[in-house]
């Protein structure tokens, strides 16, 4: 399904939640009550702004007595992303986020990937998918990207353990290409990256990825993701546990300054050994 033909879809599912609403008797706040969310939450469904979770919309179908009808959407609209399900909805809110934090323990952010590393990383990850398949996940990925290149992007704050530059995805020229794509948007003051050496040792969440997002006008969110799983948490105590783990790690981390020495000097290793192969 085309990008304008799925918020077309997601605007007739924020239309028919405003029509079931009010033929219910439901305010926003109301609503909202039931299902555990803001009624500010709700209003942002209604408008498309903010898509809610398969959790939510079950939530929903049981507080208006819909018979599953928002369910079944969600599940339809969320299965036909080139998205994990998991996944679907963080994607949705990184277009909105105002300010973006990743901590990357293994592999570079999503969002700071070129076409050729990610294209390794889904490789490695699904070794017998056929060509259209991976090209397809690279495509959603670089759409992705897209976030950081536009006028009013987010702020984007990135923490690599040291193991990211270390790791040769698709092989060293890949690898040299990925670290200068990073020193690029570093240089040009679109991003600020941190590097968490080793000899840092232990840090809070070890192995643990961790993205943290504000917006203009909902609370904070934290995201934090497993081998097929991930846990989308938007409760205010957790996520400020959240944010205080990520301020530890960037207390810890080299300077912007040191860390983007290190990423060209990773960088211009892995541009010898590609010339040397």
């Amino acid at each position: 399904m085309a990008n304008g033909s799925r918020q077309a879809a997601w605007e007739f599912f924020g239309a028919e939640l405003k029509r079931r609403r009010e033929d219910a008797g439901f305010s926003q706040s109301v609503l909202g009550t039931r299902v555990f969310v803001s009624g500010g939450y709700i209003g942002q469904f209604e408008q498309a702004i903010r898509k809610p979770q398969l959790d939510v919309a079950q939530r929903i179908d049981a507080a208006l007595q819909t018979d599953g009808f928002f369910e079944r959407m969600c599940r339809k609209l969320i299965k036909e992303t080139h998205y994990a399900e998991y996944f679907a909805h963080v994607a949705e809110l990184e277009r909105l986020a105002t300010e973006i934090s990743d901590f990357a323990p293994a592999v570079v952010p999503g969002l700071l990937q070129t076409r050729d590393y990610a294209r390794g990383v889904f490789l490695a990850s699904h070794p017998f998918a056929t060509d259209e398949y991976i090209e397809e996940r690279v495509k959603a990925r670089m759409d992705r990207a897209l976030a950081l290149k536009d006028a009013g992007h987010p702020v984007y704050w990135a923490i690599l353990h040291e193991t990211v530059l270390r790791t040769p995805v698709g092989g060293p020229e890949t690898m040299g290409q990925q670290l200068e794509h990073i020193a690029a948007a570093v240089r040009e003051r679109r991003v600020m990256v941190q590097v968490l050496p080793f000899s840092a040792g232990a840090y809070p969440g070890m192995g643990k990825m961790l993205k943290l997002m504000e917006f203009a006008d909902t609370p904070p969110t934290a995201y934090t993701e497993g081998v097929l799983s991930g846990n989308l948490l938007d409760d205010p105590a957790v996520v400020k546990q959240m944010r205080a783990a990520y301020d530890q790690l960037r207390a810890a981390a080299l300077s912007p300054e040191a860390s983007l020495a290190l990423i060209e000097s990773a960088a211009e290793d892995y541009r010898r050994c590609a010339t040397t192969t």
